[in-house]
């Protein structure tokens, strides 16, 4: 069946279009078509609505295998779809963690049955211990693997981390770190700073971030390499990227789009949903990253969708896990930032940004979305199997309408 969508516009980084039609036929959408063809079309009006180029996101949590309480392959891909995500770089920290060709292979047989692109970040290191290496070039002659990384968690360990971006240059891999030192922020719960002192709880300083993505930078220099830093929170880390990428050095970034909302103030309530890591900075952390978006330091806006289940969160605060479920949010989240940032600088952020750190090419796709489309955020919406976000119970503004995905068209939120 065919769709017409009438006054659509479309939004990229050279800006908004004025308003167009467009036909969906034979797993196309198009601009040119015939008359005739579209008067057989269901017509759509999607004023107000707008059209870019499939979503991607660089971070993102799966519970399947050994955590399918929190979240499935399935559910993944519900959620990736009803937010507006062609494809999403999944992280490696299930049970047992994506550390061979067997578990890649699991996940993506999968993931098979569903439009949204499943990329697979294999870890580094067994059970991501920060030790023994794992067999990277097996997965990628055997699976096709190019990014890997620990996920959640830093490859703390310098020589680790020199030997993998030295074997990954042999297939020209990317390596994808959080980085911060653990050890700096044991047992810390929330930024540390004054109003961590204020609440009594143990802070995770700004140095832990600095000063490991200070000597990751150090080895890059030395060893050559790409590193894509993930979820950067502080305004030294910014100024370290800065410099790096001026001096020609491989490295990229990427900012959780939740540490542009919130700041460490929100927690006063103790609300274990915005218990995150990295932990919500200051003022001067978030401007910081404003302007690393704005001068191109930052290349990405990522959900960092960790789905939590009830017992693992609703808790005291100091033993709830950390992390936040982010993808049917993300849309809201790039409404409220809008008027700070603008669209087109948005949307380049979950396109061709990430697009152009991720080493294959992806299937052509499309999200229809409407930012002025109010809808509530409950258990009849929610398509994931976790609910761990501040938001949830909430009317919230900015929804994706309909996705092309792979030659189909899938009406997502009616």
């Amino acid at each position: 069946m065919s769709f017409l969508f009438k006054g659509l516009r479309i939004i990229d980084s050279r800006g908004l279009s004025s308003p167009q039609d467009f036909l969906f036929t034979k797993g196309i959408l198009t601009q040119e078509f015939d008359s005739a063809l579209a008067s057989e079309a269901k017509t759509i009006d999607a004023s107000g609505w707008m059209l870019s180029v499939g979503w991607v996101d660089l971070k993102c949590g799966l519970g399947e295998p050994g955590f399918e309480y929190k979240e499935t392959i399935a559910s993944l891909a519900d959620s990736l779809l009803a937010s507006g995500f062609a494809a999403a770089v999944i992280q490696p920290n299930t049970h047992p963690t994506v550390q061979s060709k067997g578990e890649v292979e699991f996940i993506l047989n999968r993931a098979k049955n569903f439009t949204p692109e499943f990329i697979i970040q294999g870890a580094v290191t067994i059970n991501t211990d920060g030790e023994d290496l794992t067999e990277m070039l097996d997965m990628h002659m055997q699976s096709g693997v190019k990014i890997f990384g620990e996920g959640v968690k830093p490859l703390s360990n310098g020589d680790r981390f020199m030997k993998v971006n030295q074997y990954l240059q042999k297939f020209d891999g990317i390596l994808f770190d959080h980085s911060y030192d653990p050890l700096l922020s044991v047992f810390g719960q929330m930024h540390e700073g004054e109003n961590s002192t204020k609440l009594g709880m143990k802070g995770i300083p700004s140095l832990a971030e600095f000063i490991a993505i200070q000597r990751n930078i150090e080895i890059v220099r030395y060893t050559g390499g790409k590193v894509h830093f993930q979820t950067v929170s502080t305004r030294e880390s910014v100024t370290l990227i800065r410099t790096a990428k001026a001096e020609g050095l491989k490295v990229t970034a990427d900012v959780s789009i939740y540490q542009l909302i919130f700041k460490d103030g929100d927690l006063m309530d103790f609300d274990p949903n915005l218990k995150v890591k990295p932990p919500f900075r200051g003022d001067s952390d978030r401007q910081a990253l404003i302007e690393g978006l704005k001068d191109g330091t930052i290349d990405a806006l990522v959900s960092n969708h960790q789905p939590e289940d009830f017992d693992s969160k609703f808790m005291e605060f100091d033993l709830a896990n950390f992390g936040m479920a982010g993808l049917q949010t993300f849309l809201p989240a790039l409404v409220i930032l809008e008027q700070e940032l603008g669209w087109e600088l948005l949307i380049k952020k979950i396109t061709s940004g990430p697009k152009s750190i991720i080493p294959q090419e992806l299937p052509n796709s499309w999200t229809i979305f409407n930012p002025q489309q109010t809808w509530n955020y409950n258990n009849d919406s929610n398509k994931s199997l976790s609910s761990n976000n501040p938001w949830f119970g909430s009317e919230l503004t900015g929804q994706v309408k309909f996705v092309v995905q792979k030659g189909q068209l899938t009406q997502v939120n009616a």
